[in-house]
């Protein structure tokens, strides 16, 4: 902290020319509170350096420790990392006043004026904007005037009305030239969304009147006559229709069935042009993975001049691939290694199906057990997957299988660990459904079955009976998750964005959030046929499949995010999650893989994963206490203040809280059941700093957590560890790829 205070200090005058100042500060004011400043912020040419949370002077100060001398390597490299000073420039900002006083007369304030107000102190300036709208304008009459006979005709059918515009260009409305370009808008978008391939903007202009006096204007919205053959006597706008659709392939070889052209394609033949159907177009044929390039032009018939040819040229995706991963692995101190290998096949039935295999392995050799035969752990698993870029699924009406971008999954994984303890394998199956509407703003994925059975065929005599079997040692939770096990379930989950595809953060980033829902239930079908027929139960009262028992539960979660752009270098984001699941009917115990845990580089980041909670609970056998730090209930708090430091570094500080809880009162968890009058005391809370690499495509984030608030203690010594901090026991460090949230 010191080095950074020190560092923000740094003297720039050596890089302040004679007479020049060095800008500190800048801001806008307006005296009519209806004139809002933060859209005109974008005029201002110069804005002050940057500042490292928005508070050290850290870019301009390792700009400022290089020297004059800028052939220097390092002095090149000081000033790479840092910030060149900002110097006042006074032409550009007289530029930016008059832009302004433009940007708000254009609002209808059509005597507006922009002071600027310079303070300068030293080789120092600070300049201020200050607005003075004045009176009003106000719409006294509007009228529309369409010189085509055939457009008023069809205009009148579209029931075309400008005054219902979103900005009301109406008698005793605001004027607003703004608001006139955006009913010129308007309009385009109607036409060319119903056939006027040739017409544009240009056609559309207004004459004002702002003599009337008392600050009235009246406003003619006049649509002109087609002007593209002036030896012509007709100039009236033509509609045009979609006229044959052709696909072109390299080397006249098609390498997609006819049926998904048909589907990937917005544009029917006979149709009316619609804009929008070229760009669906475009968006349909690039979700295609055995598509690498689309090309879509259209050609005017001549010997019909109301037709518009269209063709579509495709270009081929490599059809195969192969990828190799290795990686290596630490757990607890443990080293191991790993190695997998992935084939994809983009075009597999000739209908850019996507299909997918992984191989993996991984070994790891594992110290400090005593009484096992075995101190190594294997694995190998199989995935395979193959995904239509379609839905599959009956009874869905045609129109929204058109509009929905949609992907049909099926999925099938084996995974196999021989552990020193035990032996554990895995079998997994799914059908799922992806898709999403308005700019992939929101997203749905629908898994209509998940398929699970875990099976255990072998449990070392030492793990058992230390751990399941001994009347002293024994633990409901962990025997559950050691017995054979059947889940089937199906969940939905729903994501939405503020920011649509595409759109930039400087326009959305003020007020982008996300929205996310889950929710999950298994066994319930299971459950309903076994109890009607009256299936004989387990010693444990449990209904079974094929002698296996099955798990019935239901899920919920929620999380949201909102993120405020406090300028292009800083930013807060904030992040809450809820997520609560109840075990019922055919079980008492939520299976493991389904139960949260609180800790980790998306969590509360002064714990590790499954280090946190139930509650205050507090685990005392390492073996064991991966399985007891889970519950039924989470909780996630997160605030996060982010800056760009310099290059591709960028920096961060938060503070996050949450815990997790169980609903039932387990035995082996003492103190982790949530009860609505402690769980409030029970949250815990820490603090850190983040260092993250940003390679745009993807970020390695680095984050270092402190213990604020440790629930598992009473004492006050070990409850407020930010009142009595001790590095090695209260901090932790996490590595990850991505942001937390």
């Amino acid at each position: 902290m010191h080095f950074l205070i020190l560092l923000s200090g740094c003297h720039t005058s050596r890089f302040i020319p004679e007479g020049g100042y060095l800008l500190t500060g800048t801001s806008i004011s307006s005296e009519d509170k209806h004139v809002g400043t933060e859209e005109l912020q974008a005029y201002m040419p110069q804005r002050p350096n940057s500042k490292w949370f928005s508070i050290f002077n850290v870019p301009i100060g390792l700009y400022s420790l290089s020297g004059r001398d800028s052939t220097k390597r390092f002095n090149r490299f000081l000033r790479h990392l840092g910030e060149a000073p900002v110097i006042y420039d006074r032409e550009r900002t007289i530029q930016a006043c008059n832009n302004m006083q433009l940007a708000v007369r254009n609002m209808g304030y059509l005597n507006a004026e922009v002071l600027l107000l310079e303070k300068a102190k030293k080789d120092k300036m600070k300049i201020f904007y200050r607005i003075i709208p004045h009176e009003r304008y106000y719409v006294h009459d509007f009228s529309l005037d369409v010189q085509d006979d055939s457009l008023r005709q069809v205009l009148d059918s579209l029931d075309y009305h400008p005054s219902l515009s979103k900005d009301m260009i109406a008698p005793n409305k605001p004027y607003s030239i703004n608001a006139l370009d955006a009913e010129r808008s308007k309009l385009y978008g109607l036409l060319v969304e119903n056939g006027y391939y040739k017409f544009n903007k240009d056609y559309v202009h207004f004459r004002v009147d702002t003599t009337l006096g008392n600050h009235l204007a009246d406003v003619e919205m006049i649509v002109k006559q087609a002007q593209e053959n002036a030896d012509s006597a007709d100039h009236s706008h033509h509609r045009f229709h979609f006229g044959n659709i052709n696909y072109e392939f390299p080397d006249g070889k098609p390498f997609l069935r006819p049926k998904v052209l048909r589907n990937a394609t917005a544009i029917s033949s006979g149709g009316l042009y619609r804009e929008s159907n070229m760009h669906e177009t475009y968006a349909r044929m690039t979700r295609l993975s055995a598509v690498m390039a689309t090309n879509v032009t259209i050609n005017q018939r001549e010997d019909d001049s109301n037709l518009l040819d269209v063709n579509v040229s495709l270009t081929p995706n490599k059809p195969n691939s192969f990828s190799a991963e290795l990686e290596g692995t630490n757990s607890a101190g443990d080293f191991g290694a790993a190695a997998s290998l992935t084939y994809q096949n983009r075009n597999l039935f000739k209908g850019s199906e996507l299909f997918n295999i992984k191989l993996r392995g991984a070994f790891e050799a594992i110290k400090g057990l005593s009484g096992y035969a075995d101190q190594n752990f294997i694995e190998y698993s199989v995935e395979t997957g193959l995904m239509f870029p379609d839905f599959k699924f009956p009874f869905l009406r045609p129109s929204f299988r058109r509009n929905a971008q949609a992907t049909t999954e099926v999925n099938l994984a084996f995974d196999s660990q021989d552990r020193p303890e035990f032996h554990r394998r895995v079998l997994t199956g799914a059908l799922r459904y992806r898709w999403n509407r308005d700019n992939r703003q929101r997203q749905h994925r629908f898994d209509l079955l998940n398929l699970d059975y875990v099976f255990m065929p072998w449990i070392s005599d030492t793990f058992r009976d230390k751990y399941l079997s001994d009347p002293q040692n024994r633990n409901a939770i962990l025997k559950y998750n050691y017995e054979n096990l059947f889940i089937m379930n199906w969940s939905y989950h729903f994501a939405y964005t503020s920011r649509p595809l595409g759109a930039s953060a400087s326009n959305y980033g003020t007020n982008a959030y996300t929205l996310r829902l889950g929710i999950e239930t298994a066994g319930n079908f299971l459950y309903g046929i076994t109890s009607a027929t009256h299936t004989q139960q387990n010693e444990e009262g449990q209904y079974t499949l094929f002698n296996i028992a099955y798990a019935q539960y239901a899920k919920f979660d929620v999380a949201f995010c909102k993120s405020f752009l406090i300028n292009k270098n800083n930013s807060l984001a904030l992040h809450a999650a809820l997520g609560i699941a109840y075990p019922y009917g055919n079980s008492y115990i939520l299976p493991y893989e389904k139960r949260y845990f609180s800790g980790g580089a998306n969590s509360v980041r002064g714990w590790s994963v499954r280090e946190l909670g139930p509650g205050s609970f507090q685990g005392s056998d390492g073996r064991i206490d991966f399985i007891n730090q889970t519950g039924d209930i989470k909780l996630d708090l997160n605030v996060e203040y982010r800056t760009h430091l310099f290059w591709k570094f960028d920096g961060a500080a938060f503070i996050d809280a949450g815990n997790i809880w169980t609903i039932r009162d387990y035995k082996d968890q003492p103190g982790g059941q949530f009860k609505f009058d402690k769980f409030w005391r029970q949250i815990a809370v820490s603090y850190g700093l983040g260092l993250r690499l940003n390679f745009n495509y993807f970020i390695l984030r680095f984050d270092g957590g402190m213990k604020a608030i440790h629930p598992a203690y009473t004492d006050s010594h070990g409850h407020y560890p930010i009142i009595h901090p001790k590095f090695k026991r209260d901090f932790t460090f996490h590595f990850a790829v991505g942001m937390p949230f």
